[in-house]
C-alpha cells in the first residue's frame, strides 16, 4: 500500500423508515407480477418517528455476501459483524459500526508475519465474540505451537488481544495490525456501493480516516511502537516470558461522538431477567440468549432518553419498523410493561394529526406479501396493534397513570379504524383500492374488541360501536372468508372484486391471536369452533409443518419456495403465533408438534433463533438450513421466546383485578417447568409447571389472587 488519496465513498442516504421485516425490493403500483394492481395512490405513509435510526435495508441480489455464518455482536446502536476466523478483511459486512455506519472494515492480526491459525469463534454474548487462534513462533521447537491467540470482541468498539507464550522459552514477537475503513453507511454496503478504502493518518496512539462529513479513530493500549499510515499498520514488539501473556487493546470510535452507552446495559433496563429451569435444558439457555438479544436490540428515543423501544434486527434493521416494534414489545410484556409504554410514547408521537382520512394513522413502510398478493401496508398493522398493546400491558400492570397518558393516541387508532371502514363491513390494505386481507381482519377485529374493553374501563365512549361492529365482521368473516375446497380453510384474501385469494399460508396463524380480556378471558375469534379446528389440522399436516416450524406457505401452493420469506421459509414469528393460539384454542398436539420443531431448531442455531429459515422438509440427521438475508438477532424471534414460554404455563394476568389465572398444557410436553424473574402487576412473578401439568404460582405480588 502507498500513501496518496483514495476513493472517497459515496454517501447513500437513508430511508425515512426501515423497510418491514423481510422487506425486499418492491415493484410500483400496477406492476403486472400482481394478480391485481396497487391503488394508484399508494397509502405509503411517508412520516418519520422521532428517533433518528440507522439505515435498514436489506442487501441487493447479488451483492453482499450472506450473514447466516456471521458472528454479529449487537449492542445498538454499535454493531461488530465478522467471520467464524476472526479477521476482519475489509470484506462483505466485516466491521465495526456506530449508528450505521462503519467505523472499521479491516482489522486482520499478524504475529511473527504469519496469521494465526483459528481453532475457536463463538458468541459469548450478545454483544461479543470470542476468537482464539495458534501458531508456531519457532518451528524447530517441533509440531505444537508454542502460541496462543485470543481476540475477544465487543459491539461498543474495543477489541481485546491476547497473546500467550505456552512455550518453554522467552519469545520475541513482532505483532502487526493491518487497519483500514471506508466509513460507509449500511445502506451502500447492502447495496455494493461502499467504495474503497480511505487513507488513513497517524493520530494520537493509532490511526484516523475522515470523510467530509465523518471521521474515526482507532487508538492502541500500549501505544503500538511503530504507526504506519501509508500501510494502515500499528506494530509493536512484544517480550513474553514463557507461561506469560501481553495484551493489546483496540479502541474504535467515531470522532465527536461520546463513548457508546446501549441502552440494553443501563441501569433503567426496562426488561426484567426472567430465568428458566426445568427437565427441558434447552430452554435455560434459549431464554437466556432470548433476554440478551432483547436488551441488544433496545434504542432510546433521543429526545426522550427513558422511552426505550426495540430495533426489528441486526443487521439490516437497526432501527425503528413500528409493526415489528409493537408485536414485540407485546410478546415481551410478561418481562414488564416499561419497554412497551417506552415504544408506545414513541409511536404515539408519529400518529398522523387530523383533519383528514388518516388521521389516527401510525405511519409504516409497505412490506412485501409474495406473489400472490401486491405488499401489504405496515401503518395498518402498527395502527391496530396500538391499542392492542395498551389494553394487555394494563392487564399486565401498567400503571392507571401511564394508560390514561396514552389513551387518546388509542382513542385515535381505533376512531381510524371505524372511519376508514365507513360504512362497510372489511378493512382493505392498502386502503382504499387494496385487498381485504384474512391476517388484516384478525387484526382489526381483535383491536376492536380489546379497545372497546379499554374504553369500557376507562370510562370513555365508543365501546358498543367497536363491538357491534365486530360482531357484523364475525358473522361476514366466517361466511366470506371460508372456502369449502380441500377439507375447508379460511381464503388468504378478497380480490377488490370479491373473488377470494384460495393460497394457504401462515398468515391464517393470526385468526388464533384473539388477545387478552379481564379474568383471564380471550376475545372471541373470527372463526368458530368448527373451522378453528379446521384450521388446526390444517396447520398440522405436512404441507405446513415443515418440522422445524410453519412454512409461510404450503407446500402444495402454486410459488412455494423454501427459502421465500412469504413463500416457504419457517417464520418464527408466525411459528410461535401458532403454538400459543393452538394452545389457547385446546389443540394441544398440533401446538406441540410445531412447539417441538422449533426448539430443536433453536438447538442448531446455537439457540439464536433468527427471524425465519428455510422450510426444508426435515429428515433424519438433517439441520435446518438458514436463511441468507435473515436478521440474527431479530426483535420478534426474540421475543418469541417469551411468547411460547407463557403460553406452556398458561399465564393470564388481570392486574386491574388484582388476579391472575394459570392455564398452562395440560400434556407438559416438555415435562417440569418454572420461570421466574418475571413480572405482573408490577411485581416479580414465578410460576412452575410439573410433570402432571399442574401450575403453581412461586412468588407474586402482594394481594394477588389466583383466577379461575
Amino acid at each position: 500500500m502507498t500513501d496518496g488519496p483514495r476513493p472517497r465513498t459515496p454517501k447513500t442516504p437513508s430511508p425515512p423508515l426501515p423497510p418491514s421485516v423481510g422487506a425486499r425490493s418492491q415493484p410500483p403500483a400496477g406492476h403486472d407480477g400482481h394478480p391485481f394492481p396497487l391503488p394508484a395512490r399508494p397509502n405509503r405513509p411517508a412520516a418519520a418517528p422521532p428517533p433518528r435510526t440507522p439505515p435498514a435495508t436489506r442487501p441487493a441480489p447479488g451483492g453482499v455476501p450472506t450473514t447466516h455464518s456471521a458472528l454479529i455482536c449487537v449492542a445498538l446502536p454499535g454493531l461488530a459483524i465478522s467471520g467464524e476466523r476472526g479477521q476482519l478483511a475489509g470484506l462483505g459486512l466485516d466491521g465495526f459500526y456506530r449508528g450505521g455506519r462503519r467505523l472499521l472494515s479491516r482489522c486482520q492480526v499478524r504475529v511473527a508475519g504469519r496469521e494465526p491459525l483459528p481453532v475457536l469463534a463463538r458468541m459469548t454474548g450478545a454483544d461479543s465474540a470470542r476468537f482464539v487462534g495458534t501458531l508456531r513462533a519457532s518451528p524447530a521447537a517441533g509440531p505444537d505451537p508454542d502460541v496462543v491467540v485470543e481476540r475477544t470482541r465487543h459491539a461498543d468498539g474495543t477489541e481485546r488481544i491476547t497473546l500467550r507464550n505456552a512455550a518453554m522459552r522467552a519469545l520475541r514477537l513482532p505483532v502487526e495490525v493491518a487497519l483500514g475503513t471506508d466509513l460507509a453507511e449500511l445502506g451502500a454496503i447492502a447495496a455494493g456501493a461502499a467504495g474503497s478504502e480511505l487513507p488513513a493518518s497517524v493520530h494520537d496512539a493509532g490511526l484516523r480516516w475522515a470523510t467530509t462529513d465523518a471521521a474515526a479513530c482507532v487508538t492502541a493500549d500500549p501505544p503500538p511502537s511503530d504507526a504506519l499510515a501509508s500501510a494502515g499498520l500499528l506494530r509493536w514488539e512484544l517480550e513474553l516470558p514463557p507461561g506469560e501473556a501481553a495484551v493489546v487493546e483496540l479502541r474504535v470510535r467515531l470522532e465527536g461522538a461520546g463513548p457508546l452507552r446501549a441502552a440494553g446495559h443501563a441501569v433503567t433496563n426496562p426488561l426484567a431477567p426472567a430465568r428458566a429451569e426445568g427437565d427441558d435444558t434447552r430452554l435455560a439457555p434459549l431464554l437466556d440468549s432470548a433476554v440478551a438479544d432483547l436488551r441488544a436490540l433496545l434504542l432510546r428515543d433521543p429526545a426522550h432518553p427513558a422511552d426505550t423501544y426495540l430495533a426489528a434486527g441486526a443487521p439490516w434493521r437497526c432501527g425503528m419498523a413500528p409493526a415489528e416494534a409493537l408485536a414485540a414489545a407485546r410478546m415481551t410484556l410478561p418481562l414488564g410493561t416499561r419497554l412497551a409504554a417506552g415504544t408506545l410514547r414513541v409511536l404515539a408521537r408519529t400518529q398522523l394529526p387530523g383533519p383528514g382520512t388518516r388521521a389516527g394513522l401510525i405511519p409504516g413502510p409497505r412490506r412485501d406479501a409474495g406473489p400472490h398478493l401486491p405488499p401489504s401496508c405496515t401503518a395498518t398493522e402498527a395502527t391496530l396493534l396500538f391499542p392492542v398493546l395498551l389494553a394487555e400491558a394494563r392487564r399486565w400492570g401498567l400503571p392507571d397513570q401511564e394508560t390514561e397518558e396514552l389513551l387518546p393516541a388509542a382513542e385515535r387508532c381505533l376512531t381510524w379504524l371505524r372511519t376508514t371502514v365507513g360504512d362497510g363491513t372489511y378493512l382493505s390494505d392498502p386502503h382504499p383500492a387494496g385487498p381485504v386481507r384474512c391476517e388484516t381482519q384478525a387484526h382489526a377485529h381483535r383491536a376492536a374488541l380489546l379497545g372497546a374493553d379499554l374504553l369500557e374501563a376507562c370510562d370513555r365512549p365508543g365501546a358498543t360501536e367497536l363491538r357491534r361492529w365486530a360482531e357484523t365482521l364475525r358473522a361476514a368473516f366466517r361466511s366470506g372468508f371460508w372456502l369449502e375446497d380441500r377439507g375447508g380453510r379460511p381464503a388468504a384474501a378478497l380480490a377488490p372484486d370479491g373473488r377470494p385469494v384460495p393460497h394457504l399460508s401462515a398468515s391464517a396463524v393470526h385468526l388464533l391471536d384473539t388477545g387478552l380480556l379481564g379474568a383471564g378471558r380471550l376475545a372471541p375469534g373470527l372463526l368458530d369452533k368448527v373451522r378453528t379446528e379446521h384450521l388446526a389440522r390444517l396447520l398440522g399436516t405436512p404441507a405446513m409443518d415443515a418440522g422445524w416450524g410453519l412454512r409461510s406457505l404450503g407446500t402444495k401452493e402454486a410459488g412455494h419456495n423454501p427459502f421465500g420469506h412469504r413463500t416457504g421459509a419457517v417464520r418464527v414469528q408466525e411459528t410461535a403465533l401458532a403454538v400459543a393460539g393452538l394452545v389457547a384454542a385446546g389443540y394441544e398436539k398440533e401446538a406441540v408438534g410445531l412447539l417441538k420443531g422449533l426448539l430443536e431448531a433453536a438447538e442448531h442455531f446455537g439457540h439464536r433463533l433468527p427471524e425465519m429459515f428455510a422450510g426444508e422438509q426435515r429428515s433424519a440427521g438433517s439441520a435446518p438450513l438458514p436463511h441468507p438475508a435473515a436478521c440474527r438477532p431479530a426483535a420478534t424471534a426474540a421475543a418469541c421466546v417469551i411468547l411460547l414460554l407463557t403460553a406452556l404455563t398458561g399465564i393470564r394476568p388481570d392486574a386491574p383485578a388484582r388476579t391472575v389465572t394459570l392455564r398452562p398444557v395440560r400434556s407438559a410436553p416438555l415435562g417440569e417447568l418454572g420461570l421466574s424473574g418475571l413480572r405482573v402487576a408490577g411485581a416479580p412473578f414465578a410460576v412452575r409447571v410439573s410433570r402432571l401439568g399442574l401450575a403453581m404460582v412461586e412468588e407474586a405480588a402482594d394481594g394477588l389472587q389466583l383466577g379461575t
